[in-house]
């Protein structure tokens, strides 16, 4: 018997079915299925809601400018209502910045990283654009010390969900995976033209108190977000198995084992282990030491720096 013709609806929705395939889509839904929503989706709303209290209610009242592809967009919004006679609103700057890098993250980085950075982009944009503009004080300096903290505080707790809030983040990330190395300096040069700007558009002074901003909100980060902050820890155990037995099943950290050490006060053989940790681990890794082997002793060393590969689990 003769097949049966397919019809044009059908047709439709084999040819979406391929190009998605071939997009990805399929798979990066499905991996997606597998992440905490919940923890992902609460930290892009939280940075969403943050992100546009510091702008709303202390950068723009006082005149401060933030870091990345926020500042970025303030600049612009200012430099709109200043050269062209109409003000283009900053999430919509915002918003324009980042479509391109988004695009640039889904063909370089990930599409799971994309999706989510999307999701973020997306809710901070509308916080800003849709919660108003509230003048609390003046004062430059309080709006720079206060904005700068609120910032930090979103940026941190989105770090420490996974999630990216877009801009420099993308360009940084795309550029260390292909290259291997760690780009500070783009973030320095889109804050350093922040800066300037901020200087020509409203007063020297204002480019001083928005390096305020910088400098706060980059403190506030890195005490929130303290995974990336390299810990080594020495142990001298007389149970070298059972403590590196925990270590790999609980941590999954590697760990390195000096057989055959002698202390020299009751000339004991005792194992050295050595291993690293984030800074996140360490209360759980107090714990599990004090339950393997509480007579161990243990010395940790903060802010080592690391040659060679450590992975930082997502």
């Amino acid at each position: 018997m003769p097949r049966k013709k397919a019809t044009p609806l059908k047709r439709l929705k084999y040819e979406i079915s391929n190009l998605a395939k071939k997009a990805g889509l399929f798979h990066t839904l499905q991996s997606i299925s597998r992440e905490k929503y919940a923890e992902k989706i609460s930290a892009s709303l939280l940075y969403g809601l943050l992100s546009s209290i510091a702008v709303n209610f202390f950068f723009q009242p006082g005149h401060v400018y933030s870091s990345g592809a926020t500042g970025l967009a303030q600049v612009i919004s200012a430099v709109s209502e200043r050269f062209l006679g109409f003000e283009l609103p900053i999430a919509v700057a915002f918003y324009a910045i980042n479509l391109p890098l988004l695009l640039l993250a889904w063909y370089q980085i990930g599409h799971k990283f994309t999706v989510f950075t999307f999701i973020t982009v997306t809710v901070s944009s509308l916080f800003i654009q849709f919660i108003p503009q509230v003048t609390l004080t003046t004062d430059p300096l309080i709006n720079a010390i206060f904005g700068g903290l609120v910032m930090g505080v979103g940026i941190g707790y989105g770090l420490k969900s996974r999630i990216s809030s877009g801009g420099t983040d993308i360009v940084s990330l795309a550029i260390r995976k292909k290259t291997g190395r760690d780009v500070g300096r783009i973030s320095l040069m889109v804050n350093g033209i922040i800066m300037i700007f901020a200087g020509i558009l409203f007063g020297w002074k204002y480019a001083l108190y928005s390096m305020v901003t910088i400098f706060v909100s980059s403190r506030v980060t890195d005490a929130i977000f303290t995974k990336q902050k390299k810990m080594q820890a020495m142990i001298v155990t007389s149970h070298p198995e059972k403590v590196i037995h925990k270590i790999h099943k609980r941590l999954h950290r590697g760990v390195t084992c000096i057989n055959d050490a002698e202390g020299t006060y009751n000339h004991e053989k005792k194992s050295v282990l050595l291993t690293i940790i984030t800074r996140e681990e360490y209360g759980e890794f107090k714990h599990l030491m004090k339950k393997t082997d509480p007579s161990a002793f243990i010395s940790v060393a903060e802010n080592v720096h690391i040659i060679g590969r450590f992975v930082d689990d997502d």
